[in-house]
């Protein structure tokens, strides 16, 4: 026992050892087309190494060990090569989904396994001899069944991978052209000299050439690495520029059918347009966009602004239509690009909302700072200026008793509005938390009535409250009780003496409590719950004129939106007030 190397032999060993360097070369390199075009590599080097071992050796036994290691590369050679062909055309995308690529090589190893175990049933090689009459001993091989199910499959992979490079290639650059035909004459030559083999045509009697013919094959595609620079420069199949495209695309002919579109532009569509998309007349796309079809039916390039509402959502899109140049080989093709402008313009009013509500701080920070100029230092003035001249015995104490309810109206003034500033001033600083807290409105409601009480007393008004126990809402109790605090002093501020004041509060729909504060004192017009609602503020001296800031209410409408509640005032001038107060009573 023992080897008898020949030329032929020899030939094939040496090749298979520098194609066997070769792949280990290219599983250094970057990238994905690479590393399968390695394993096709590989696999062409076992094919060889084993073939070249099988014509040296001189007994059946060594020759049929060596063919089973043959069919190892001879197997995942075409599915090497497919796959390499399918990563160069764009379309991995199929061999990466699990039973597409469990059915490629579940092709092989079954093949492998039936080769491997041929002694018990035949169906690869009916029969495996060894022919002595040439020049060194060969195998002469009878097919089975499965032999000719595997060609088949072989030269199907090998059909469809070339298939794929030529249409992939066909329109590309120059250069990427060159690769193309040296991949595929590459491809070309083994497969034409092993179905010349399968045949019948064998020059050298049982001798396959089809290893040779992979040498040639090698040195194609080595003249393509080093010339063309393949595998350096790599092309990008179109389906994936477009689809990386964020902006969408599509294209017209000249009777306004879609005849391609990128997946960017598929996002535009209703579920059942996108299968269809192909084919179909712009104007079933966008019914409802007559300026835009217009544009397209006056044949006039240009950029128009668009909505489409796909499944509740709404789309803002700038629709740039270019045509074909004349001198291009079809100008009848228009080409539409689609931007999304939703997130700028969806920016531009939030930009727009905060710029405006910038405006109105500052403008309540300018008020906030005439009023503590003004209307602050006012009052203080006047109580240094009276306790002076008490203690310089300026004035008697008759005198002084005289001057004491408007010093004591101006210290409660003062003290409301420093409230008022210092509460709204804390929930404007940046981290400030709002602490939310299951609390008992009754509670909060008499603890305030009895805080105006002796407010109240000065002008006779009574306040009334139709709160039952264990009513809970979920809230900022601090918050709201300023809330409750500053509608209570409104409404005692313009009631005339003998007025009420009534609170209530009901459960309502979608787990909110009402909180309902009225009264019927002199009302408020129209003209100053307008400008409430927009938030502005409203200043007007109530029936004993007192004075205000016109802060308070703007403070409570900004503590309710705080805590997802609302403060809505309804009211006529004379009839008096009500402030409705909607707070969650949950989470």
């Amino acid at each position: 026992m023992g080897f008898t190397f020949n030329s032929y032999a020899i030939t094939l060993i040496f090749c298979g050892i520098v194609t066997l360097f070769f792949s280990y070369h290219l599983f250094g390199k970057k990238g994905e087309a690479v590393k399968l075009f390695a394993f096709m590599m590989l696999s062409n080097a076992i094919w060889s190494l084993g073939y070249g071992f099988e014509l040296a050796a001189n007994t059946l036994s060594m020759m049929r060990f060596f063919i089973n290691i043959e069919y190892i590369g001879i197997t995942t050679l075409p599915v090497c090569w497919f796959l390499f062909c399918l990563n160069l055309a764009g379309k991995e995308c199929w061999y990466k989904k699990p039973l597409n690529l469990f059915v490629l090589l579940g092709v092989s190893l079954l093949t492998i396994i039936l080769v491997w175990t041929n002694d018990y049933h035949h169906l690869h090689y009916r029969s495996v001899k060894v022919d002595s009459t040439g020049p060194f001993p060969m195998l002469l091989l009878e097919p089975g069944i499965w032999y000719r199910c595997f060609i088949v499959y072989f030269y199907l992979l090998i059909g469809l991978g070339s298939y794929l490079i030529l249409k992939t290639f066909s329109r590309a650059e120059p250069i990427y052209r060159r690769q193309n035909y040296t991949i595929f004459f590459a491809a070309l030559i083994p497969w034409l000299v092993n179905l010349a083999y399968l045949l019948g045509f064998r020059p050298l009697d049982n001798l396959d050439l089809t290893p040779f013919a992979f040498i040639l094959a090698i040195s194609l595609i080595t003249i393509a690495i080093y010339r063309f620079k393949l595998f350096d420069i790599l092309p990008i199949a179109r389906e994936k520029v477009l689809d990386l495209i964020q902006d969408g695309y599509l294209v017209l002919d000249g009777k306004n059918r879609v005849i391609d579109c990128n997946l960017a532009f598929k996002k535009y569509l209703s579920e059942p347009q996108r299968n269809k998309i192909i084919g179909t007349q712009l104007e079933s796309i966008f019914p409802q966009q007559e300026a835009f079809l217009n544009l397209l039916k006056k044949h006039i390039p240009g950029k128009i602004e668009i909505k489409v509402e796909v499944q509740d959502i709404t789309f803002d899109l700038e629709a740039d239509i270019m045509y074909l140049d004349k001198n291009q080989l079809n100008n009848e093709a228009t080409v539409i690009k689609f931007q999304d402008l939703t997130a700028i313009k969806e920016e531009a009013l939030k930009s727009k909302l905060q710029t405006e509500e910038l405006k109105k701080l500052n403008n309540l920070k300018d008020k906030i700072f005439s009023i503590i100029a003004h209307d602050l230092r006012g009052p203080l003035v006047n109580l240094s200026e009276v306790l002076k001249m008490i203690s310089s015995d300026m004035i008697t104490i008759e005198e002084f008793k005289t001057l004491s309810p408007k010093l004591s109206r101006d210290i409660l003034y003062t003290t409301d509005l420093l409230e008022n500033i210092l509460h709204w001033s804390r929930s404007q600083l940046k981290g400030y938390g709002i602490n939310k807290a299951y609390f008992d409105v009754r509670n909060m409601i008499i603890n305030e009535v009895n805080y105006h009480l002796p407010s109240a007393a000065i002008k006779n008004i009574h306040i009334l409250h139709e709160v039952f126990p264990g009513l809970i809402v979920y809230a900022d109790m601090l918050m709201i009780q300023i809330v409750v605090r500053n509608i209570l002093n409104n409404s005692i501020k313009f009631c005339d003496e003998g007025c009420e004041i009534t609170i209530s509060a009901v459960y309502k729909a979608n787990n909110q409590m009402m909180i309902i504060i009225q009264d019927n004192g002199q009302g408020m017009s129209k003209e100053s719950i307008a400008m409430f609602s927009k938030g502005t503020s409203v200043s007007t001296r109530g029936t004993k004129n007192e004075k205000g800031t016109g802060l308070g209410l703007l403070i409570c409408k900004d503590f309710m939106e705080r805590n997802n509640g609302k403060m809505v005032v309804t009211s006529e001038p004379g009839d008096g007030t009500i402030f409705k107060l909607y707070l969650p009573v949950r989470e």
